[in-house]
């Protein structure tokens, strides 16, 4: 999944059941979002389930830690990925860090996937830029969706406005080009609002990992 923000969000979905449907989703334009990354996960209990994330280096997917498995293979330069095409790259993920304080119930969803071999960059697969620390369906689809105010995702027990985002549905989402939040959790039905974990904070932790990695 993926938003983007300049007053307005975009939503894509690229076949992930993070939320489980798309709302209002339109498709996007073949390989118009090259950072998209399509996660097929393995779990410690040996199900396979699907996530999204986006490449942030050539070796380095970025995702939120609820997609941790016991095993990742990451595919990008993906529109439909019930349709193999040339543009396909599939990679498979080494190393997974989560973020050390990662709580299951909504806080630090965040976790960055190293990946065993380096991706080629081409006109399907690209990467995503990420902001500065700042203080305290089977096709890719999206949709304009709106962030809302902190008070719309107070019903949520573990909603931190310093650490997330409210929105009206989920996926990583972007602003002027740049990525600041990742879709944490929501309602079962997918109905708005849907928490998302911001970025910014955890950069200094990110550069870390990059850098000893």
């Amino acid at each position: 999944m993926l938003l983007h923000c300049c007053g307005r969000l975009i939503l894509s979905v690229l076949g992930t059941r993070t939320l489980g449907v798309i709302i209002r989703g339109t498709e996007s334009k073949p390989h118009s979002r090259p950072y998209m990354a399509y996660l097929e996960i393995v779990t410690s209990q040996g199900k396979q389930k699907a996530c999204s994330g986006f490449l942030i280096r050539r070796d380095f997917v970025l995702t939120a830690a609820h997609c941790a498995g016991r095993s990742v293979t990451v595919t990008l330069g993906a529109h439909n990925i019930k349709k193999k095409e040339d543009t396909w790259q599939r990679l498979e993920v080494i190393k997974q860090f989560p973020y050390p304080k990662y709580d299951p119930v909504g806080l630090h969803d965040i976790m960055l996937l190293k990946l065993k071999e380096k991706a080629n960059l081409t006109l399907a697969v690209g990467t995503l830029p990420l902001p500065p620390h700042e203080p305290a369906s089977s096709t890719l689809q999206e949709v304009k969706l709106r962030l809302m105010e902190p008070r719309a995702c107070s019903h949520f027990p573990a909603f931190d406005h310093n650490l997330q985002l409210c929105g009206d549905s989920g996926g990583p989402l972007l602003c002027a080009g740049v990525a600041q939040g990742i879709v944490s959790y929501g309602l079962s039905s997918a109905k708005p609002p849907a928490v998302f974990t911001r970025i910014s904070p955890y950069r200094p932790w990110i550069d870390e990992v990059l850098k000893e990695n």
